[in-house]
């Protein structure tokens, strides 16, 4: 479904990823991990069409999207929940979820939008409560949720996820990785970006390890989270009971 080959690209003259390879079949989790630094912002980032790449290919369903505007990037069916999440605190939750669908509006589908913002409170109850509240007046795990919410309004095939659970305490952490899982459920391609590898590796079925720029290791969930190296570098002591936690 995409397949990335060989990227290069940064910011500036600092060159972030050296010659980077990817791939996610559909209906695959994809967990891309990796220190604060590899590279893999970036990497979402340049498939998103929120930079340029220096140089290699990244092909959506077979076409070449390599520097293509973000709209474009959006109407072949990729979404991005960024880092930060980027919303628009004074605006209300409800028009942070329109904007998700702008593209929709344009091409006149208000019955599909007004159908889909119904699909999204029933997935996230606690955003449909909050609806006329701005959104910049929502908790962590909130935001995260209307990030996600947000993306999902544009119908992605494919979700691209950035550090979801940065800033939020465990328990909204696994709430949001089962969010993950049940939308990977109804169809929607995932590649999740990840420091706390553990739990992304956990609901993965396939796995990259990135390490300043380059892929070093790739390969199923469960190799790579028995993996004695991925263990020590990312993984730390306690991930089997984060694992064993989610059996």
């Amino acid at each position: 479904m995409l397949v990335v080959r060989n990227l290069r690209a940064g910011y500036g003259r600092i060159e972030a990823l050296h010659g980077a390879s990817l791939s996610v079949r559909r209906g695959e989790i994809v967990a891309l991990v990796g220190a604060n630094g590899a590279g893999k912002s970036t990497l979402l980032k340049a498939v998103a069409g929120l930079i340029v790449p220096w140089h290699g290919e990244i092909l959506m369903e077979d076409r070449p999207i390599a520097g293509k505007k973000p709209p474009e990037i959006v109407a072949a069916g990729i979404g991005l929940v960024p880092e930060g999440r980027w919303l628009f605190p004074p605006m209300s939750v409800r028009d942070n979820l329109v904007l998700g669908a702008y593209l929709r509006l344009r091409r006149g589908d208000k019955e599909g939008v007004r159908q889909d913002l119904e699909r999204v409170y029933e997935l996230f109850p606690i955003l449909a409560e909050r609806k006329e509240q701005p959104a910049g007046s929502l908790s962590g795990g909130e935001q995260q949720m209307l990030a996600m919410a947000r993306a999902l309004m544009s119908r992605p095939k494919m979700l691209l996820l950035d550090e979801p659970s940065t800033g939020l305490a465990p328990l909204l952490v696994e709430k949001i990785f089962d969010i993950i899982v049940q939308l990977n459920a109804e169809g929607i391609t995932f590649l999740l970006v990840e420091q706390n590898a553990r739990a992304a590796l956990t609901i993965a079925s396939r796995g990259y390890v990135l390490e300043t720029g380059r892929m070093v290791l790739q390969g199923r969930a469960q190799d790579l989270l028995d993996d004695q190296e991925v263990k020590r570098a990312y993984l730390g002591k306690d991930y089997r009971e984060f694992a064993e936690g989610r059996a």
